[in-house]
């Protein structure tokens, strides 16, 4: 399978030139854009694997850009900005974006979103993110059978218990939003009305304290999202 071809619409030079070489160094081939009007000429004219597309842009905005593009064409998007109001949010999918990521945002929740999406659509880079299994102190999770166990004690989750602690000891230290977490955990758009995660989380944390790991093991954030620590 070839590497994935990501476009970047986005006015921030430095931010922009930041994300190309990141997303190169990790295989990806890469064209760049710095207005709507030139990303979006762009999107239609070549065929791109995703598009990162920031709302805030000259000429013509991110919003704009994705009406007209659904309109013949159903490339992953990625919608990158500073407005992090649930208007926004709604807005964005509304017309068709596939994720939403507020800045500034934590690149290797970027990098996990990425993956996500490329996975979806059968593409994916030539360094994988994922891993079968994961040993953090007494800690030991592995795919085979979900398998969990601590201090040789097994853990009993769910499917989705297990996906949901297996994504935050990944990425460990990093705090994953709940956006995030919907999408590869849950397989659906996050609500803020929604509170399925937050029952998943409760239930996986009780069952890590009944097996003996400290009380925060898994922290909330607040605003933010969760972390395991």
């Amino acid at each position: 399978m070839g590497r994935a071809h990501i476009l970047i619409v986005e006015d921030d030079q430095v931010l922009n030139d930041q994300l190309a070489e990141l997303l190169r160094s990790k295989g990806f081939l890469i064209n760049q854009c710095h207005d709507g009007q030139q990303g979006l000429l762009s999107a239609v004219k070549h065929k791109f694997d995703l598009i990162l597309l920031d709302v805030l842009l000259p000429s013509l905005n991110g919003f704009s850009v994705l009406n007209t593009l659904r309109k013949t064409n159903q490339t992953p998007v990625m919608m990158l900005t500073a407005c992090g109001a649930e208007q926004e949010r709604i807005e964005g999918y509304s017309k068709g974006a596939d994720d939403y990521l507020p800045k500034p945002f934590n690149l290797m929740e970027l990098m996990l979103r990425i993956d996500v999406l490329l996975r979806r659509t059968g593409v994916s880079s030539e360094q994988p993110f994922t891993k079968n299994s994961i040993k953090v102190n007494d800690l030991t999770l592995n795919k085979t059978g979900q398998h969990i166990s601590y201090k040789e004690q097994n853990i009993v989750l769910t499917p989705i218990q297990f996906r949901l602690l297996f994504t935050l000891v990944e990425n460990r230290t990093d705090v994953l939003s709940k956006a995030y977490l919907y999408q590869t955990v849950l397989e659906r758009s996050y609500s803020q009305y929604d509170r399925t995660l937050d029952m998943h989380l409760s239930r996986v944390r009780k069952k890590l304290i009944q097996a003996g790991m400290p009380a925060d093991c898994l922290a909330t954030v607040h605003g933010k999202g969760y972390v395991f620590k």
